[in-house]
């Protein structure tokens, strides 16, 4: 007998007519079966030999018993889990239910919905794990599925399988969603941005840009509902933007049908972008549709510095039972382990010397960052004071302008400073370790005569900036003059002298 249709349901074409025709077919979904050669009283159901399911635990439930001859199951009965009393014959009426199911366009579940009001899933008649891998049953009809609470974590149960059985192996259908957190880096001064990936460094009130971002499983298309929700926790140095949010599926934005929440959440996130039904939410989303969450946090003041970083983290909580009626917050979830990114930023340390490198007090500095297009922003202006040191935090890499607007009385001011901040981390974090991101740190000088000693633990540039006394030349009112009033005395006196000695000669 051919097969009918690839589908859960496996029913001949003769089912209809006559009890006796019950027949069996294996599916892309559930198993497949080995063709009998002769009649056999007992089958073995297997558990996988796939290690990805070798933490499951599964249910056979028996629905129906019969005579199986290798393609036809005859005779055919309610079995111990049947709805009605086992050995309760099954009617025409009822196998003609089943083969009114098994048509092209119905869906696995479609027919999961008729054979579930022919079985009660309660006591199986065997349960099947690792440790316990086969069972021999009776010739008949089976339904298999992952007892209920054992799959947890970023696993998700397998769609009940059902099986007219020959020898067979449990093969789930089964899949998760994928996930991932990202985060993309921007240089002020070049204006250079760059692809998301794990790691950036960024100024300060910067507003930075992280996404989010789900592919749902293969098997979506077996849930009546799916539960989303993206979970996103920051560290204090962020702080998120709420109105900064936007939703996509497949490249195409939706602005309804999920909630951003910020409060009431219990789970100590800072933020959670939930759809209760993605399926109701999203008629479009199918089988590997992408979701995105983008959205921005703002560098804060409290940021840490240096390689330990600012992180933010995510995970994904989804719908792990296909089989389940239940829907909204209260449906079976797994969730996929955390997703990590990290935000870094540094501080430049300038120490006022004079050229004894002693500590120099009474000097004032600004610092401005060269923007692209060839302007610039302030970042820090210091006033002059006791301070000999001046510290400039919450620094992203790229070109600055260090100036001193006060100088020091009896010092000659310093012309204006160029330098770089450049630092190296990992685009991609594989090893869990957050000071193993951030790999280089350094400061180089395009003008003046600086030169930085680089931290990256502390994330800092220390330098000097060595101020120079002034000449002390000859001014107006100073020893200057004296001495020309003395000069000119003298010439006077030696005049008159000469003058009276001149004239004595002449009277004599």
């Amino acid at each position: 007998m051919n097969k009918v249709l690839k589908g859960l349901v496996a029913v001949a074409a003769t089912a209809a007519m006559a009890v006796a025709g019950f027949a069996g077919a294996s599916t892309a979904t559930a198993v497949e079966g080995e063709t009998a050669t002769a009649v056999k009283t007992s089958y073995t159901i297997s558990f996988p030999t796939d290690a990805k399911y070798q933490g499951h635990t599964y249910e056979v439930y028996q629905i129906f018993t019969g005579d199986f001859d290798g393609k036809v199951l005859s005779n055919v009965k309610y079995g111990v889990n049947g709805a009605k009393t086992a050995g309760t014959e099954v009617t025409a009426e009822e196998l003609k239910q089943l083969t009114n199911v098994n048509v092209e366009g119905k869906t696995d579940q479609d027919k999961l919905d008729v054979i579930k009001t022919f079985a009660k899933l309660e006591n199986p008649v065997a349960t099947l794990t690792k440790d316990n891998k086969s069972y021999e049953a009776a010739p008949g009809y089976y339904l298999i599925k992952d007892k209920d609470g054992s799959v947890s974590g970023n696993d998700a149960n397998t769609l009940y399988i059902t099986k007219v059985v020959g020898d067979v192996t449990i093969s789930p259908k089964s899949d998760v969603p994928s996930f991932e957190k990202k985060v993309k880096d921007t240089n002020d001064t070049t204006g250079d941005t760059s692809g998301w990936q794990d790691s950036a460094d960024y100024d300060v009130h910067d507003a930075v840009p992280f996404q989010l971002k789900a592919t749902l499983p293969s098997n979506y298309a077996d849930y009546k509902t799916y539960y989303l929700a993206f979970h996103d926790v920051e560290e204090k140095g962020l702080s998120f933007n709420t109105d900064s949010v936007k939703v996509a599926v497949d490249g195409k934005q939706i602005t309804t049908g999920y909630e951003v929440k910020t409060t009431g959440l219990t789970d100590n996130c800072t933020f959670e972008v939930v759809f209760t039904d993605l399926k109701t939410a999203v008629a479009a989303a199918k089988n590997g549709s992408v979701i995105t969450v983008d959205y921005t946090s703002t560098l804060t003041e409290q940021a840490v510095l240096g390689n330990q970083g600012n992180v933010n983290k995510a995970k994904l909580q989804f719908s792990n039972n296909p089989n389940s009626e239940q829907g909204g917050e209260s449906t079976p979830t797994g969730e996929t382990p955390w997703d990590n990114v990290i935000v870094f930023t540094y501080k430049v340390v300038v120490n006022k010397v004079n050229e004894n490198e002693k500590a120099l007090k009474g000097a004032a500095f600004k610092l401005e960052k060269k923007l692209k297009g060839d302007t610039t922003t302030l970042v820090k202006e210091f006033t002059a004071g006791k301070d000999t040191s001046f510290t400039f935090s919450g620094l992203d890499d790229g070109d600055y302008i260090l100036t001193e607007t006060t100088t020091p009385a009896g010092y000659n001011t310093i012309k204006p400073i160029t330098f770089t901040v450049t630092a190296k981390h990992n685009i991609e974090w594989t090893t869990g370790e957050r000071t193993d991101v951030l790999t280089e740190l350094n400061g180089n000088a395009a003008s003046g005569e600086i030169t930085f000693t680089p931290d990256k633990i502390a994330g800092s540039l220390t330098t000097k900036v060595i101020n120079v006394e002034g000449s002390n030349l000859p001014s107006t009112g100073g020893m200057g003059t004296v001495m020309l009033y003395v000069a000119g005395i003298a010439v006077f006196v030696l005049a008159g002298a000469t003058l009276v000695m001149a004239l004595r000669r002449r009277n004599a």
